[in-house]
């Protein structure tokens, strides 16, 4: 078994900015939420400015990762494989990606509204969306006091947060796949029933990805 003592001796991306990346993914997690609250409630002033804000934290994360990838060659002696390094923050970047894509399909249709009949199951599948990008923050929290201290404790608290990880992501499914009847069920014309599955699938997708950094990240530990 490694030994805390290796920490002093291995660079960890924790002190690179790694931790501070995916606190980047969940604040435009949160500003993405805010946002479709605001449209659902017709609130298109406030919509756009949450929006804008996505815009900037996105910005901002951009340049964390430029400066982690940056930091990557001068690492020779890393505590994490580099490749599985830089495939949990592509799999976070798809996140950031997907809110993004989101809000640019929102805006650029805004004439597209969600049918009321609808509106409790998107609020509820965005929220489940963000407590997977709030438990993957946690998760990544006990996984830099692990890598301090190997302890068995911090193993076990890996554990759990990755378990919740599995089961909010098989709530998400559920959720979206009773969306996907519901928009197929709409007695509308085809487009506004091509948008809304592919505005369903899209915010599905962070829960995927939420899923897939976490277990990237595990592997990382392993």
């Amino acid at each position: 078994m490694r030994i805390p003592f290796l920490y002093r001796i291995l660079k960890s991306p924790f002190d690179e900015g790694l931790q501070e990346h995916t606190e980047k993914v969940k604040e435009c997690a949160w500003a993405f939420q805010q946002a479709m609250e605001s449209l659902i409630s017709g609130n298109g002033l406030s919509f756009e400015n949450h929006k804008q804000e996505v815009i900037r934290i996105k910005s901002e994360s951009d340049a964390i990762t430029r400066r982690i990838r940056g930091h990557l060659p001068g690492l020779g002696l890393l505590s994490m494989n580099k490749y599985q390094l830089l495939m949990y923050l592509k799999e976070e970047d798809k996140i950031l990606d997907a809110i993004d894509r989101i809000l640019g399909l929102l805006a650029g249709n805004s004439s597209t509204k969600i049918p009321d009949m609808m509106k409790k199951d998107i609020y509820l599948l965005v929220d489940t969306a963000i407590e997977l990008v709030e438990e993957l923050s946690n998760l990544v929290i006990e996984s830099g006091k692990y890598l301090k201290s190997y302890s068995e404790k911090q193993r076990n608290n890996i554990k759990k947060c990755a378990n919740l990880l599995r089961q909010k992501k098989q709530e998400a499914t559920q959720i979206e796949n009773s969306l996907i009847r519901k928009a197929f069920a709409l007695e509308t014309d085809p487009v506004s029933i091509f948008l809304m599955a592919k505005l369903i699938e899209s915010i599905s997708s962070i829960s995927l990805y939420a899923e897939h950094a976490g277990d990237m990240m595990q592997a990382m530990l392993s």
